[in-house]
């Protein structure tokens, strides 16, 4: 087998890159953890080109050993990263050194994919006649237009993957062609040789690198139920969120409401659903009743409350068992499952366990909430995460304070009985203080609850228009978010554009602010991170205020009394520390590459005032530091007359069952899947989307297009063209088309 160096160097060769020194070490690293069995943390700095330093080594082991290795990431833009065009250039380089194509495939819960069954009727509607609605008067709602055109899509789509659908569908929508895991038939199920999560995960088992992501992973982990492949080697990249991502796909909740549906749900199946009825009018009154936030012991009221919703869904559980031999339609299956979740989740909360929190919430649509989550994730991590395979975990953000110790911690990698591991820092190959300005607003007022003040919507104003757009304004709160929005569309009436997380999918939100520079988008936790806009469309970054735990936030605040408990600094453990992490994800959204410039600017004067600052400074990449606003409006300007054009969007596309790009090797389908483009007659029809750079079933990426228009200029013709790229002549021809160029048929040149 060709060495590391020189599948790296050839990979590196074929997504147009440039090798850096940190990428070099940290996929040695990688490797020299797998020889040894030892589990690996490793700081890559943004630039630094981690993905391909860990893809490298872990192709190598699977194709050494026979088995895959897993990526698991938090984000759908870098598990889309991955799978559409590091490993398809990745395996195209390494392909001759290796003597055979590296193969990859995304794996996904279920509740991301169509579920075949239900689109034939197998399951009822979440919705009373919703399709009926979409079908009879497609105008009679938002909600009826997106189900008739999630029935369209499901005509051609191969993948049944819910992130090719551009624009997005509604989460209500989307409801109704999608089933979860507990309501799946599985084997048993009329259509489940057309499944699209039983094809995926089946294709992934021959796949060396499979992508998922955390949550997905944890359950895989924790629960056994083998839905990934075997395999030894799992790579956690922005493993920061790995602890946040295990604790929300492990945490339960029960509203009144949801005791009610699940009755509902049981309906004429069971004779015992009355008395949930009854258990769900009582546990309102009893939540209804407490204080939002943690609860210390759960009341004797609601602890009666929660054992009759446990002891009536117990019933019903029973009720609800098929006949011996016969096996659950799809109603059944929906009314096991809801029935399930109510008798798990208040058995869970009256057993009280150790590290359990428990608490109240409002939610604005559906009432009292009551949620248990696990203070701490640490032991469950070691034995189900780092228990039996080698774990490389990395983000640009897993040092705080020059050590590893606070983060591995959190991941059970301290302490006794730990497994062993080594912490490496990277660094980054960028110049931070030439290419960007920290800039603090020393001069606003402190951040208040009531709200945005007026002076900080004034300096929001003056920042975006020095900048002429190009902002990205990462808030606090949805709610701080959304203020903000209206306040700049208000201001600028149309002459700049505002989007607003929540008003589309992230990732169709963060290509329209990529396209277009005269755009900013305003958004929450989900922007904080993962959002990767390199190039002039983004030169502003606003951080409206210290993203601190809220006071309330029951976790962060069970946290910080243990560790006060036990005579530690609950504050700059917790708070401070989940505050350090997200500002230098945020601030980190600014350089993407080596020619970025621009600001990074906090409207919060507590970062260099307060006595914490020191802290928080230290945890940001080393921008030129500055409370001057004049000198900033000044560079903004000036980066915004000086501005190249954005850099080109890379287009959503179709993609095939393993979740690969359609008209990429892995997009394919059948024996020659790994061997041959997907044959153009046998791709579903391309969506007809001004978004959709498809033509017949051909992803066009903006390296393809421009060998397009060099060979166009060296006058070759349609059939040398085709001949270069490997295509079809009709495919070639068709994005010429489109592209408004014409061949010559003279030529004799050729690309090699």
């Amino acid at each position: 087998m060709a060495s590391l160096d020189d599948l790296l160097h050839a990979a590196v060769q074929g997504v147009g890159g440039v090798e850096r020194p940190g990428q070099v070490e940290m996929a040695h690293a990688v490797e020299d953890a797998v020889a040894r069995d030892e589990h690996l943390l490793v700081q890559a700095g943004t630039g630094t080109g981690k993905s391909l330093a860990y893809l490298i080594p872990a192709v190598m082991h699977a194709q050494k050993t026979g088995k895959p290795a897993v990526v698991a990431t938090a984000t759908l833009a870098l598990q889309a990263q991955i799978v559409d065009r590091d490993m398809p250039r990745l395996a195209e380089s390494v392909a001759p050194l290796l003597g055979k194509r590296p193969t990859y495939g995304l794996v996904k819960g279920r509740r991301n994919y169509l579920c075949a069954h239900k689109l034939e009727g197998g399951f009822p509607d979440d919705e009373d006649g919703l399709f009926e609605v979409g079908e009879v008067d497609r105008a009679a709602s938002r909600l009826g237009q997106e189900v008739v055109r999630l029935r369209e899509w499901a005509e051609t789509t191969e993948s049944g993957d819910r992130d090719e659908l551009v624009p997005g569908v509604s989460e209500r929508a989307w409801r109704q062609v999608s089933v979860s895991a507990h309501e799946c038939m599985g084997s048993k199920c009329p259509a489940f040789a057309d499944c699209y999560v039983e094809r995926s995960r089946e294709a992934a088992k021959d796949c060396d690198v499979i992508v998922t992501n955390h949550s997905f992973m944890a359950i895989d982990s924790f629960e056994g139920r083998q839905m990934l492949p075997e395999h030894d080697l799992l790579v956690v990249d922005e493993a920061h969120e790995l602890v946040d991502r295990v604790t929300s796909t492990i945490t339960d909740e029960i509203t009144p409401s949801m005791v009610a549906a699940a009755a509902k749900r049981a309906g004429r199946m069971a004779e015992s659903t009355e008395a949930v009825d009854d258990a769900s009018v009582f546990l309102q009154s009893v939540l209804d009743e407490l204080p939002e936030g943690k609860l210390n012991g759960i009341p004797d009221a609601l602890s009666l409350a929660l054992a009759r919703v446990r002891d009536t869904t117990r019933q019903v559980q029973s009720e609800l068992k098929p006949e011996k031999g016969v096996e659950p339609d799809g109603a059944r299956k929906v009314a096991q499952a809801a029935i399930d979740e109510m008798f798990e989740n208040s058995s869970r909360i009256l057993e009280q366990r150790d590290l359990d929190v428990v608490w109240v919430s409002r939610d604005q649509r559906r009432g009292s909430v009551l949620r248990v989550a696990p203070m701490s994730v640490a032991m469950l991590l070691r034995d189900k995460v780092f228990g039996d395979r080698t774990v490389v975990m990395t983000s640009a953000t897993l040092e705080l304070g020059g050590t590893f110790d606070a983060v591995a911690g959190t991941m059970g990698l301290r302490g006794e009985g730990a497994p062993q591991w080594r912490g490496l820092d990277v660094g980054s190959p960028f110049d931070y203080p030439q290419q960007a300005i920290a800039y603090v607003a020393q001069h606003l007022p402190a951040p208040g609850r009531d709200g945005l003040s007026e002076q900080t919507l004034d300096e929001i104003e003056a920042l975006v228009r020095a900048a002429g757009g190009r902002t990205l304004g990462l808030f606090s709160s949805m709610r701080a978010a959304k203020e903000a929005t209206e306040a700049m569309r208000e201001r600028f009436d149309g002459d700049i554009g505002f989007l607003c997380q929540g008003e589309d999918q992230i990732t169709t939100l963060v290509r329209q602010f990529a396209r277009d520079p005269r755009t900013c988008l305003f958004g929450t936790l989900t922007l904080w991170q993962g959002v990767d806009v390199p190039g002039t469309a983004c030169q502003l970054v606003i951080i409206d205020r210290i993203p601190f735990p809220r006071p309330d936030d029951p976790l962060s605040s069970a946290r910080s009394q243990a560790i006060a408990r036990m005579g530690g600094n609950g504050f700059m453990a917790v708070s401070a520390t989940h505050a350090a992490l997200r500002l230098s994800q945020g601030a980190g959204r600014l350089i993407r590459r080596a020619d970025d410039r621009g600001v990074v600017a906090f409207l919060d004067s507590r970062m260099v005032t307060a006595r914490y600052a020191g802290f928080l400074q230290r945890s940001l990449p080393p921008f030129w530091p500055t409370t001057d606003r004049e000198r900033v409006l000044a560079a903004l300007r000036r980066l915004d007359e000086t501005a190249a054009p954005p850099v080109e969007v890379h287009e959503p596309a179709l993609r095939g069952i393993t979740g690969a790009l359609v008209g990429t090797t892995m997009g394919g389908t059948g024996e020659d899947a790994t061997e041959h483009p997907r044959p153009v007659a046998d791709a579903p029809p391309p969506a007809e989307s001004a978004r959709t750079a498809v033509t017949s079933g051909h992803a066009w990426t903006a390296e393809s297009d421009e060998e397009l228009r060099d060979g166009v200029e060296l006058g070759l013709s349609v059939d040398e063209l085709a001949e270069s790229l490997e295509l079809p002549a009709d495919v070639v021809a068709a994005r010429l088309k489109g592209l408004g160029l014409e061949a010559s048929g003279a030529a004799t040149l050729s690309f090699e």
